[in-house]
């Protein structure tokens, strides 16, 4: 059984405008992510769309930029801007949009060349197994994360 203090605190966090905009942010930009992969590649297994749901990297929107957006913008309302709170979030941000664009994107690339080169080689097929293809982000797929998380933190936070 929870304490009542357990309760209590369970509820702010619950109803923390932060806590609140971050996941609507990460949820409807994986909605959206799925919604958008399954119109282009057509059918797919309810195991599949459930992956695309709640693990797939990469695509449009980036629920990456949704998150940290909405966490800085959220911050921004509800401790200020020029809160320590908000700075913070503010450059994780910058780093997260960073590493969308330049260092998983580049990891990606380079796992298919090296996947190409597996699978054109017999040989190496045997004894070495494919690596991860990891996806990044393009420029509008970052852009539209980020518009996303900052409006829907900005309707939990004024709203």
């Amino acid at each position: 059984m929870l304490s009542q203090r357990t309760v209590d605190l369970l509820t702010r966090v619950l109803e923390n405008p932060v806590f609140l905009s971050s996941l609507t942010s990460w949820f409807l930009a994986q909605v959206l992510k799925s919604f958008i992969m399954l119109v282009r590649n057509r059918p797919q297994t309810a195991r599949e769309i459930l992956a695309n749901l709640f693990w797939a990297t990469g695509g449009m929107p980036s629920s990456h930029s949704a998150v940290v957006v909405s966490l800085a913008t959220s911050a921004g309302f509800v401790e200020g801007p020029d809160s320590t709170l908000f700075l913070v979030t503010f450059f994780y941000a910058i780093l997260t949009f960073r590493d969308a664009l330049g260092v998983r994107r580049a990891a990606g690339a380079q796992a298919k060349v090296i996947n190409q080169i597996i699978r054109l080689s017999p040989r190496i097929r045997a004894k070495i197994k494919p690596v991860k293809e990891i996806n990044g982000h393009t420029l509008s797929e970052v852009f539209v994360g980020a518009l996303l998380g900052f409006f829907i933190a900005a309707a939990f936070c004024t709203l």
